[in-house]
């Protein structure tokens, strides 16, 4: 067993920055590469979990544009605007995204009808059971849905 897979367990942090450390050097051999594999998957999770919330929050507000006419308003459209940024930003980081990004909108619509439904007075049964909007809609800083 690697000498710094105890490390991992007993301080995180002094971990990585070990691990780090002797990356930077050169002495590969000592780096606990297990426990350095399990944190970079950890890490694109992550990234991918990332998207799903933006997209959340995003189709959320989408949806309550829609279906909440009267209730628009400099909140909502701020919202909108900033979480399209975020997203094409963060697509813009991590390019490969871009092949979830299908599969990731289908959860966070699963996950944005549910928030529509705490936050508001509409039932779900009032909602689409698939996302109404286009990738390309949702993405798009010039689309408001009617």
């Amino acid at each position: 067993m690697n000498a710094l897979a105890g490390l991992y367990e007993q301080d995180w942090y002094a971990w990585t920055l070990k691990n780090a450390e002797l990356l930077r050097q050169g002495h590969v051999e000592e780096v606990d590469l297990e426990h350095l594999a399990e944190e970079l998957e950890s890490m694109g999770r992550s990234e991918r979990q990332e998207l799903v919330n933006r997209l959340t929050v995003l189709l959320a507000h989408l949806l309550k544009w829609r279906y909440q006419p009267e209730r628009r308003g400099k909140s909502w459209r701020a919202t909108i605007k900033e979480q399209r940024l975020r997203l094409h930003k963060h697509l813009a980081e991590n390019p490969s995204l871009q092949s979830r990004l299908e599969e990731s909108q289908t959860t966070a619509y699963q996950y944005a009808v549910l928030r529509v439904t705490q936050e508001t007075p509409l039932e779900e049964t009032a909602l689409p059971t698939r996302c109404p909007f286009a990738t390309e809609q949702i993405l798009d800083a010039t689309y408001w849905p009617d």
